[in-house]
């Protein structure tokens, strides 16, 4: 979340949901470093929920103007919102039953009519297309290539007679991933506020990702067992599904039965139907079922067949991935296949350390279950992407800020991008402020 003040116009870059412990993330997501109600325009890069998630609470707050998005963003975040209001009206249910020693602690942050009054407000932009905000700004929407409907932002800005141009990568996609249209080289500006989430890390290549999952897979298979697959619902799924479809076609994987389970993901499917054009054609020979209730997913997971079963939840923390794991964690003929992100601390990053148990959900259990990593899906750009993206920009352009990655990412890109003759990059703190004029 990023506010950008011209003269007496605030506009804000992306509104996310906090992640972290509880109490830390309730009280930033809850309160705003500024008045809502002050806030002119809301640009929004994509429908992740650390982009948007906030929105509704914005709104709730007393934000009443434009969220500009593209039309496929506004689509996805109808779905993402309104699952994000469910769990907030849950969770609240389940603090207030439970006796949360604060009232406040028993509010949900929004609720379903909140999301429904901010997808209300959301006018679409499509790609490449100069629109007019005001005198003051003009937006454009290049494709970011991260995600289906994900856009870098590039601002030109007219304050006290002279130009400005500012540009918000959102999550820049990588290349080499063949689902999505590759992402856009990054405009140059005045200021470039750039996401590093691996600004220090290579991806694997896509042949070298079919191999390790080709390996995992006949291994599995050949011992009867299950490949459970976590994965988040929008983005990592999809592309996953994808490319499972596509070698399994090719005769890289073996035809096993392919199961979804996560109805958040069935609902995107569909979207991701109506904008068909802008993805890659999935191996439509192989099926894939969407296992829409618990009976289904548990009767899936219990039959003696070799399946693959792509669940919610990317990092283990919740979804419909923890249900498998109780049926297969001890169960040395299946596998675990990671891949996505696994933070410190999370059920996926304690899967992946070498001990023989592991605790979730309230008791501890034999960790016999195979677990391998497959980097690669990601949709984020490498070090080597940024490197790429960004070249054109050198030479026009004095600042570089990077955002939404960690100290040792940010860092790395850091020291990358000044390598490269960037003038001026560095991670800023919270809430710093960065004058232009």
């Amino acid at each position: 979340m990023h506010l950008l003040e011209v003269g007496p116009y605030r506009l804000l870059l992306d509104c996310g949901l906090h992640r972290g412990p509880r109490e830390e993330a309730r009280l930033r997501n809850r309160h705003f470093p500024f008045d809502p109600a002050s806030i002119d325009a809301v640009v929004l890069s994509h429908a992740h929920i650390d982009h948007c998630g906030n929105l509704p609470n914005l709104v709730r707050q007393g934000f009443t103007g434009p969220i500009y998005c593209t039309p496929a963003t506004q689509d996805l975040i109808a779905i993402m919102l309104a699952d994000s209001a469910r769990i907030q009206e849950d969770d609240a249910q389940v603090a207030s039953l439970a006796g949360a020693r604060r009232p406040g602690d028993r509010r949900p942050l929004y609720n379903r009519q909140d999301a429904f009054t901010a997808i209300e407000q959301c006018m679409t932009v499509q790609y490449d297309v100069a629109y007019t905000i005001n005198d003051a700004v003009q937006l454009r929407f290049i494709d970011a290539g991260h995600l289906l409907g994900s856009a870098i932002t590039s601002l030109t800005l007219q304050h006290a007679g002279r130009e400005y141009r500012v540009t918000f990568t959102g999550d820049l996609g990588r290349r080499g991933l063949s689902y999505l249209p590759p992402p856009s080289n990054v405009p140059a500006g005045d200021l470039i506020i750039c996401e590093s989430t691996y600004g220090g890390k290579p991806h694997d290549t896509i042949e070298g990702m079919a191999a390790k999952m080709a390996d995992v897979v006949r291994r599995t298979a050949a011992r009867g067992g299950k490949v459970l697959i976590p994965a988040f619902s929008l983005g990592r799924t999809q592309i996953v599904v994808h490319y499972l479809r596509r070698w399994m076609a090719e005769g890289v994987l073996p035809r096993l039965p392919l199961y979804v389970d996560s109805p958040l993901a069935a609902e995107i499917d569909l979207v991701c139907d109506d904008y068909a054009d802008y993805l890659a054609p999935d191996a439509e020979e192989i099926e894939v079922e969407y296992l829409l209730s618990a009976d289904e997913a548990w009767y899936r997971s219990t039959q003696p067949d070799p399946c693959v079963i792509v669940a919610s939840g990317g990092m283990c923390e919740g979804g419909r991935i923890i249900q498998h794991l109780k049926q297969h964690v001890d169960d040395p003929r299946s596998s675990l296949v990671l891949v996505s992100y696994q933070a410190p601390g999370s059920l996926g990053g304690q899967l992946l350390e070498p001990k023989p148990n592991v605790r979730f959900h309230g008791r501890t259990w034999n960790k016999w279950i195979e677990v391998v990593e497959v980097n690669g899906f990601s949709g984020h750009a490498d070090q080597a992407d940024f490197a790429a993206l960004l070249a054109p920009a050198l030479g026009a352009t004095k600042h570089v800020r990077l955002v939404h990655g960690e100290p040792s990412q940010s860092e790395a890109l850091t020291a990358a991008l000044l390598a490269q003759g960037f003038p001026d990059v560095r991670a800023p703190e919270r809430e710093e402020v960065l004058a232009l004029g």
